[in-house]
């Protein structure tokens, strides 16, 4: 079958890979000059099935009011007259109980720790190169009530056999040995070993380029303007240069997804919510970070990618707007500055911002909708890096007809209606 893939970043490039390795004849079309332009940019670069949370959380609602009026927040919410806004917020609200948090976090690891899985397959069979690390990820608490917090999402991961550990001070220092020169108060940490890191750009790239060896066709600069459906069935992709036919149609286009098939009479509840990153060379090899810390106390990841250091995190729910406000990237500078003061050189820090597609539960969307040869891949929030070798593999086998290696029935759209 011809697939016509809307979206060029990791998870639409992920998918046309799996889709040709199926056997599939694959066309993907995108708005910008080349794959992972927007979204798959520069991202915190972190690989962690382990620590795939919904934000959606039965603490969420007080600690937004807590984050409020803090200059360095690690929540915004910027309210807008925005309808959209508005229902995915309340659909978020209703997603804080404990029992929803639990659903949710089980989907997102299934499909977090299948998607590492399927990550280091395609690594051993391609030999791809993206600036990897397999060292795990750390998640330091500053204060002893966020250590005492852990247990709830350390108790899921016991559930679910996730290796991880529970780590005083000198244990954190032992994994990040550079963090004893610091100076700072520190507690202890959540370790999670089978987490990775890497370049979320250089892989989707690097990806890209191998999938047009086999025969997936790239078409960029093309600006899509709708779907055309004829007798039930979509029947091609109109865009500001021509229209472009197929026999099946994924929508992976993150945010802007929900624009694509509102006209179609399908309700696609995902909102953009913003992220920052700094990325900056490291000119003190023996201050830098050896994988990732996650900084619990800003919601920041700073992660090792070669010779770089990618300081990456906070969530803003303020629609499209991709401002880069001073303010943010101060917060970014005083996590690396208080965990790895003179790691990297932040005069030449680039500065930048994505907006993340997230759905109230935080577990993407991923299968077929009601029109019979349109499926959709998105809404994969903050962990779409995480999640998409494994997301690119279920579409192909669900677009195959195939049964996929993990339970998929409730990643769906269909779990919403």
């Amino acid at each position: 079958m011809r697939v016509v893939i809307v979206g060029s970043g990791v998870v639409g490039t992920a998918s046309a890979w799996y889709l040709r390795e199926a056997g599939h004849e694959g066309v993907v079309v995108d708005r910008s000059a080349g794959p992972a332009r927007e979204t798959s940019f520069a991202n915190a670069g972190q690989i962690s099935p382990g620590y795939a949370s919904p934000w959606a959380s039965p603490k969420i609602p007080l600690q937004l009011l807590y984050w409020l009026p803090q200059k360095h927040a690690p929540l915004v919410l910027r309210p807008k007259f925005d309808s959209q806004q508005m229902s995915w917020l309340f659909a978020m609200l209703r997603n804080c109980s404990p029992t929803a948090y639990a659903r949710n976090k089980e989907r997102m690891v299934r499909l977090a720790e299948f998607s590492r899985d399927e990550l280091r397959r395609l690594r051993t069979e391609t030999g791809i190169a993206y600036d990897e690390r397999s060292l795990g990820t750390l998640q330091l608490f500053r204060t002893q009530k966020q250590l005492d917090a852990v247990e709830a999402d350390a108790s899921i991961l016991r559930t679910f056999n996730v290796p991880h550990q529970l780590l005083d001070r000198e244990g954190c220092i032992a994994a990040e040995p550079c963090l004893a020169e610091n100076g700072i108060d520190f507690v202890g940490g959540l370790r999670l070993p089978g987490d990775e890191t890497g370049d979320c750009f250089k892989f989707t790239n690097e990806l890209a380029a191998r999938a047009g060896k086999r025969g997936v066709e790239f078409i960029f600069d093309r600006q899509v303007k709708r779907l055309a459906v004829e007798k039930g069935r979509i029947c091609y992709v109109e865009t500001d240069q021509g229209n472009i036919s197929g026999d099946v149609f994924l929508i992976a286009a993150g945010s802007y997804s929900p624009q694509l098939v509102k006209p179609l009479g399908i309700s696609l509840p995902v909102y953009p919510v913003k992220g920052y990153s700094i990325t900056l060379p490291i000119v003190a090899e023996g201050r830098a970070p050896v994988s990732t810390v996650l900084d619990e106390s800003y919601k920041v990841a700073i992660t090792r990618l070669g010779d770089r250091i990618r300081v990456g995190g906070m969530a803003e729910v303020n629609g499209f707007d991709l401002a880069l406000p001073e303010r943010r990237r101060e917060t970014l500078e005083l996590s690396i500055n208080s965990l790895f003061p003179g790691a990297g050189d932040l005069a030449e820090a680039d500065f930048w911002c994505g907006l993340r597609p997230m759905t109230p539960d935080s577990t993407p969307i991923v299968g077929p909708t009601a029109i019979e040869n349109l499926f959709l891949n998105t809404g994969h929030g903050t962990l779409g890096w995480t999640m998409s070798c494994g997301s690119g593999r279920v579409i192909a086998d669900l677009i195959s007809n195939r049964k996929p290696p993990i339970k998929t029935d409730d990643l769906g759209i269909s779990r919403y209606t």
